[in-house]
């Protein structure tokens, strides 16, 4: 390999870890929120409290759901093109197609992965804090539910 396509293939490998990290859900707002005093005593779970609210967030994106496909197929498309041998056309022409659908798929399902829907869960702790987490899932959960608060998520107790 010559070494434009070296450059060319760890600019591909950056570019694909870079879209990787906006795969990875982060760690969101898991922390207790305001405290409000005077309500309660002291419990004997403290991080307990009932689900008093659930919103949906997420999955409400206004970017077009083909928008990774055709990115990563672009991407593809040049890197393929970049690492075929240049002294046959068809080689060429068929990496730069290969390149392209294997680019769109993985643009596809990283978009569909950071697009997911999340939900806001509202929890009153035994001790009257309030706080909310942010979760990819509810797992049986319900408004009205006594749950268990750790880790950045609300767990069935």
């Amino acid at each position: 390999m010559n070494t434009k396509s070296l450059r060319l293939l760890g600019v591909a490998a950056s570019a694909s870890l870079a879209l990787a990290g906006c795969a990875t859900p982060g760690y969101s707002n898991s922390g207790y929120g305001t405290s409000s005093p005077g309500y309660g005593t002291t419990a004997s779970c403290y991080d307990c409290g009932t689900v008093t609210r659930i919103e949906q967030v997420g999955g409400g994106s206004n970017v077009p759901n083909a928008t990774g496909a055709v990115l990563g197929g672009l991407v593809g498309a040049a890197a393929g093109r970049e690492l075929a041998d240049d002294e046959s056309k068809g080689r060429q022409n068929t990496a730069t197609v290969a390149g392209a659908v294997a680019g769109a798929v993985a643009g596809n399902a990283i978009q569909n992965r950071v697009q997911g829907d999340r939900y806001n869960v509202y929890v009153r702790m035994d001790d009257g804090r309030t706080t909310t987490v942010t979760q990819d899932d509810l797992g049986g959960i319900r408004v009205g539910t006594y749950v268990r608060v750790y880790n950045g998520r609300a767990w069935v107790r």
